[in-house]
């Protein structure tokens, strides 16, 4: 009856298995259906030297040298361009040459990165993956909604909007398909970098929920625990299995913030850069004096979606790392809720160690101490206002020499002409 009464259970373990191999679009059931598209692009852009076993990550020789052979193709092109930026481009202005030479040194660095670090990257993922492996299925489901639309709606927009924007300027192929992979390259590693961060923030709230179960709330509002004291020992192996699993997390988190620390300081380096210019070259003219207006040329109608996508990504990594920070943060609070609440000494000293685990572990997403949070947004916002301001100040500047200068040139020939 015993083995009869088993049959049942096994099939169902059998069956939920084979379903979360099983891939459907925004209907993921494990970390690796819910990665899917993001790894696919990477593998397109040649930055995903691994292949995917069953529950691991294997680095692929032929994988590898075929990233090898791209990342060497698109740096020496890229330092090629920056070799000579204005003539690739025809420019004289010094403002687009600044921008155009941010944009190449700042996308060589994410990508001589990404090729370097792919070996930590793959034993993160490989983490990442152990650590997600006791979410249920509906958080995946739920997680695939964002994570699986922004990943193909972003990628095939950045796509078609680049091919837009250089087929209507005079450039080179070379320019051109350079340009373009730089701009998927550092979008996808910054999907990447957001995806990880979303299952990190969905394994602490799991760890919440789960601490937030051991114990409710009865009708005096005294909080009692669910078990009775000859079962106190079972709390204490929850308890020690919670806290293993938030310093695996924990570890996670440092991992994410050591290893895509380089790529996040280039990224915001870029954004705010080219969101400056942006901002400065649709915005500011000088048509006899200062005049402040969005421009209707057709060249620069082009460019605006370009600083609606700096905007969107920077506050999605932004508000994603705060959700993240926020819900570790909410650990701490019902740890101490439940320390506050309990006679039990054993159960007490347990709650105390895990309190200090967590003030051990500052779960903040923070590349070299920038933290990625909502003050991030601010303190872009008055700085690219500081600096657009600044530059309208030597705009003014420069056209009141030249103003000067003609004025000057004027009285000389004038007064020459009269002794004349």
């Amino acid at each position: 009856m015993t083995m009869l009464s088993l049959l049942p259970k096994f099939q169902r373990e059998i069956k939920d298995r084979k379903e979360r191999k099983r891939w459907w679009l925004f209907h993921a059931t494990d970390f690796q259906s819910l990665m899917y598209p993001c790894f696919i692009f990477c593998r397109i852009l040649g930055i995903f030297p691994y292949k995917i076993n069953a529950s691991s990550f294997e680095t692929s020789k032929s994988s590898y040298l075929l990233s090898t052979i791209v990342m060497c193709i698109f740096c020496f092109c890229a330092i090629i361009i920056i070799m000579d930026v204005s003539g690739w481009f025809s420019i004289q202005n010094l403002h687009e040459t600044i921008q155009l030479n941010s944009f190449y040194m700042f996308g060589s660095i994410i990508m001589v990165v990404t090729f370097v670090l792919s070996g930590p990257r793959m034993r993160l993922l490989q983490t990442i993956l152990k650590v997600s492996s006791r979410l249920p299925s509906q958080i995946y489901r739920k997680q695939s909604m964002l994570i699986h639309a922004k990943d193909i709606f972003g990628f095939f927009f950045l796509l078609v909007q680049t091919f837009i924007f250089y087929n209507n300027m005079q450039l080179s192929v070379l320019v051109k398909v350079n340009s373009l992979y730089i701009s998927l390259l550092v979008f996808q590693m910054d999907m990447l970098y957001i995806n990880c961060a979303c299952i990190l923030k969905a394994c602490f709230k799991r760890i919440n929920d789960n601490l937030a179960h051991l114990f409710i709330n009865d009708k005096s509002n005294l909080i009692r625990w669910i078990n009775h004291e000859y079962r106190n020992s079972l709390l204490l192996v929850e308890l020690k299995t919670l806290k293993k699993q938030h310093l695996m997390v924990s570890n996670a988190v440092k991992m994410l913030n050591i290893i895509f620390s380089p790529q996040l300081l280039a990224t915001i380096a870029v954004i705010f850069i080219m969101i400056t210019f942006e901002i400065y070259f649709n915005m500011v003219q000088w048509e006899n004096g200062l005049f402040i207006s969005w421009t209707k040329q057709i060249y620069h109608i082009i460019r605006i979606p370009y600083i609606a996508y700096y905007l969107i990504k920077i506050a999605l990594i932004a508000w994603t790392c705060e959700s993240s920070k926020n819900q570790a943060i909410k650990i701490s609070t019902t740890v101490h809720e439940i320390l506050n609440n309990t006679d039990d000494k054993q159960i007490k000293h347990e709650l105390q160690l895990f309190s200090l685990q967590i003030m051990h572990h500052n779960n903040i997403f923070s590349p070299k101490g920038l933290n990625l949070d909502a003050t991030l947004i601010t303190t872009m916002t008055s700085t690219i206002a500081t600096y657009v301001l600044i530059l309208i100040q030597f705009l003014i500047a420069s056209h009141s020499c030249d103003e000067k200068t003609e004025s000057t040139l004027y009285k000389q020939f004038k007064s020459t002409y009269a002794g004349s």
